[in-house]
């Protein structure tokens, strides 16, 4: 019998923007080349328009609650206008409260193509970018496909904290084709010396169905990884940084976004491929959005796809999938709160996790020890 109160459950809205100006060989995410580059205007008032169309049928699954934190993913959410976005957040605060203090993250990539200036974005009401530099070295830029260079990347954060913007994400990859130890301290060298208040650094994964996964690159070895890893870490430390997530550091206020996953919240979700979660009277459900752009116009507004309930068995798995990559863990009355069981449901399991020294001994936290990060897959496998 599920326990929980959607009231005490956060909300948050994730915004997906399906275009890029060219699709990188790495990249698995929901994204479309715009033909010639860029994203005409008829089109980016087209899918504007079915965005809002889109949010009017999630408001219900809100139940009163406001939003508070919006990211804008993608693709490439920079190719949307600065205006186009002040009509968006305008439609959408007419239908659902936003926290006076709601975090709106906007993804942007350097190249001077893709974005208009950053202080456009900040009167609009986005108020913390997140810039997907992913190299600050320009023979690695080119063999991920980034249109952007160097300079550009480094001129981009710069002109982001000028611009007014006092949160500003950089996006780092590691561990790129013929990538040398060097070569990765170097990038995060730059991002902090540029102005970034935030890191997200993880490693290059070859995803499946991506020009990567066919053409299998050569990438360091596990050595070199291992140095990189080290190193990196110890040179984000004497910075200032803290490392509150597994690929995330701050020197500022964490990603309110992220933590409301991390932390199992509800999020609703609009745009083309769109995932959402969000909690019920009856159970929590999760749905999706037509992949494709066409498809998603096609059908306005468009329907919730996979419209599923997470079974209360999964439960205890998807929570700590989510909870245990944050380092300090979550308060353990978040359990009960956001997944609608008692707490005694996974009590066995994380007492004996506590014997093996794999979860810290607080009863008023669920959060891995050292040696527990270090072996997470066998933690969460408790949980199946």
């Amino acid at each position: 019998m599920s326990l929980f109160n959607p009231q005490n459950i956060p909300l948050s809205l994730y915004i997906h923007m399906p275009w890029c100006v060219r699709k990188c060989p790495y990249c698995d995410f929901n994204s479309h080349a715009v033909p010639d580059g860029k994203l005409s205007l008829d089109l980016e008032q087209e899918y504007l328009q079915a965005l809002v169309a889109d949010f009017d049928t999630q408001i219900e699954w809100a139940q009163g609650r406001e939003i508070q934190s919006v990211f804008i993913g993608g693709g490439t959410p920079s190719l949307i206008s600065a205006a186009g976005y002040q009509w968006l957040f305008s439609e959408l605060k007419q239908r659902l409260n936003f926290a006076a203090d709601c975090e709106i993250t906007l993804e942007a990539n350097p190249g001077t193509l893709e974005h208009q200036p950053f202080a456009d974005y900040l009167q609009a009401g986005i108020n913390r970018l997140s810039i997907g530099v992913q190299s600050f070295d320009n023979e690695h830029l080119q063999r991920l496909g980034r249109i952007h260079s160097s300079d550009n990347a480094q001129k981009a954060i710069q002109q982001a904290r000028t611009a007014g913007f006092e949160r500003v994400n950089v996006d780092l990859m590691h561990g790129l084709p013929q990538q040398t130890l060097e070569q990765a301290l170097l990038d995060l060298r730059l991002a902090v010396e540029c102005g970034a208040t935030h890191v997200s650094w993880y490693q290059l994964t070859i995803e499946p169905n991506t020009v990567f996964f066919r053409t299998q690159p050569i990438l360091p070895d596990e050595d070199v990884l291992l140095e990189i890893q080290q190193q990196g870490e110890a040179y984000l430390k004497a910075q200032g940084f803290i490392n509150y997530e597994v690929s995330a550091w701050r020197k500022e206020l964490p990603s309110r976004h992220n933590l409301n996953y991390w932390q199992f919240g509800d999020y609703l979700a609009i745009g083309a491929g769109a995932h959402g979660k969000v909690t019920q009277p009856d159970g929590i459900y999760r749905f999706q959005k037509s992949r494709l752009p066409k498809d998603y116009l096609a059908k306005v507004p468009a329907p919730a796809l996979q419209w599923q309930r997470i079974e209360d068995e999964d439960l205890p798995f998807e929570f700590m999938m989510n909870a245990l990559r944050l380092n300090e863990g979550v308060p353990s009355e978040f359990y009960q709160q956001r997944t609608g069981l008692p707490f005694s449901s996974v009590a066995a399991s994380v007492e004996n996790l506590q014997q093996q020294q794999l979860l810290i001994e607080d009863a008023e936290r669920l959060a891995c020890t050292e040696k527990g990060h270090l072996f997470l897959n066998s933690v969460l496998e408790e949980f199946l």
